[in-house]
């Protein structure tokens, strides 16, 4: 019988010195201004997130964004609206530092885009070669921080209020 390894456990101290993971977010929204959210098929909890990921070495956040964008639902067919004046930065709930890559940061800073799909619903495809999404719909982006897991919602309060004017 082989013994699970238990996260090491951080200080407070400790957390409050790791760094933010740099990363993009991506409030991608359709030819009607809705927003697409999606369920992660690794979280037990009802909560929906826009799609997000880290930037790579030597990546600019740009090409972050449309490489994350094919990574998680199949296409980066979009045409860029706006980026986010600002980096924006979220901690991660104390608990989840130690067990979450590898509690090397507390949370993360990305760096945010507005994109706007250029085909329909068909051209999202969710069951990627290493899916990251269970479900996925369309909402107003006025509910897209109510969806959000709670430590996110205000992030995400940040940018929908950045880009509500694009929904339109």
């Amino acid at each position: 019988m082989t013994k699970e390894k238990k996260p090491k456990s951080l200080s407070d101290a400790e957390i409050d010195r790791l760094p933010y993971r740099p990363c993009v977010g991506l409030l991608v929204l359709n030819t009607k201004g809705a927003v697409f959210v999606a369920q992660r098929n690794d979280m037990r909890s009802e909560a929906w997130q826009m799609p997000q990921g880290g930037i790579d070495k030597d990546e600019t956040p740009l090409t972050a964004a449309l490489r994350e964008l094919e990574e998680e639902i199949g296409t980066a067919d979009v045409d860029i609206l706006a980026e986010s004046a600002e980096w924006h930065s979220y901690d991660l709930p104390r608990d989840l530092v130690p067990r979450i890559w590898k509690g090397r940061y507390r949370g993360q800073r990305q760096k945010w885009f507005a994109l706007r799909l250029r085909g329909g619903d068909d051209s999202i495809n969710i069951e990627t070669e290493k899916p990251e999404f269970s479900a996925w719909k369309w909402v107003n982006i006025g509910e897209v921080p109510d969806l959000a897991i709670p430590f996110k919602r205000d992030l995400y309060r940040k940018v929908v209020a950045e880009f509500h004017h694009l929904a339109g």
